[in-house]
């Protein structure tokens, strides 16, 4: 084996403990953060669930511990909607909190679901707890449900 050969053999085993060792350095990195949890994502409780019609009427019509928000506009609103419903349009719900109760369930919809979603992270980015989309009055309609 020549000089130049025995250099040659010597840089790429230097190159590749460098390697392993760097190898080894994010692998513990990686270990430490997820310890310490700072790289894997945190789960958090969303407080909006999407419910169905059926849902709604099994699970709240018979339950007085709700309120239902029809989040569209008051012509819409005069024009049917869901029997119990309040009328809080989705630009005026973040100055109408005070009409919403924080402490029971709060049940959204609109007339095809944007504006219900909308309302939804409203509610939710104002600290509500129990929120439930229930989409639009279309929805509700379609599934023979009676409109006020």
């Amino acid at each position: 084996m020549t000089r130049r050969s025995r250099k040659r053999s010597t840089g790429q085993s230097g190159q590749t403990i460098l390697f392993a060792g760097i190898g080894l350095l994010v692998v513990a990195g990686i270990a430490l953060m997820t310890l310490l949890g700072g790289s894997t994502p945190q789960t958090v409780a969303q407080p909006v669930s999407r419910i169905q019609p059926q849902e709604y009427v099994s699970t709240f019509e018979d339950n007085p511990d709700h309120i239902l928000v029809d989040v569209r506009t008051p012509e819409e609103f005069a024009s049917g909607h869901i029997p119990g419903a309040i009328n809080i349009p989705v630009e005026e719900i973040a100055n109408r909190l005070d009409e919403i109760p924080a402490d029971t369930n709060v049940v959204v919809y609109c007339r095809s679901g944007n504006r219900s979603a909308t309302a939804a992270s409203v509610l939710a980015e104002s600290g509500y707890a129990s929120i439930y989309d229930l989409g639009g009055i279309i929805s509700w309609q379609a599934a023979g449900l009676p409109v006020e």
